[in-house]
């Protein structure tokens, strides 16, 4: 398996198809990079020489894409920022509740977790 920023992309597929297994690379942002690398987008993950490899790689470096660990730990201090602001988003990311608007009264079960029933007691 290729690997380009210590992640490994599956061989078999094309390289159009195999980049987006990069986390913070989507469907459009390959095709992007492939265009300017100037490598065809049809070709096999497995077929690439290193010289292509190398361009992909610093495609993705000069256009500032962010890919990866720092993907992450920029999505998480935005979270944490939201949180130390108390404002309604930060507030409902920290009690588990859904985000944006969605009703939870039924359903949300994603955010909220496994159903608690609550008994009455007499």
């Amino acid at each position: 398996m290729a690997r380009i920023f210590g992640t490994e992309i599956p061989n078999e597929k094309r390289i159009e198809a195999s980049l987006p297994y990069i986390y913070g690379i989507g469907q459009t942002t390959s095709k992007r990079i492939l265009e300017q690398a100037g490598v065809d987008p049809d070709i096999r993950t497995g077929e690439l020489t290193e010289e292509q490899l190398v361009k992909i790689a610093q495609v993705i470096t000069s256009e500032i894409i962010l890919i990866e660990g720092d993907l992450r730990r920029e999505k998480q201090a935005a979270m944490k920022r939201l949180q130390a602001i108390n404002c309604y988003r930060g507030i409902r990311h920290k009690v588990g509740l859904p985000v944006r608007g969605q009703r939870t009264s039924t359903n949300a079960r994603t955010r909220k977790g496994k159903k608690r029933t609550v008994g009455v007691k007499k």
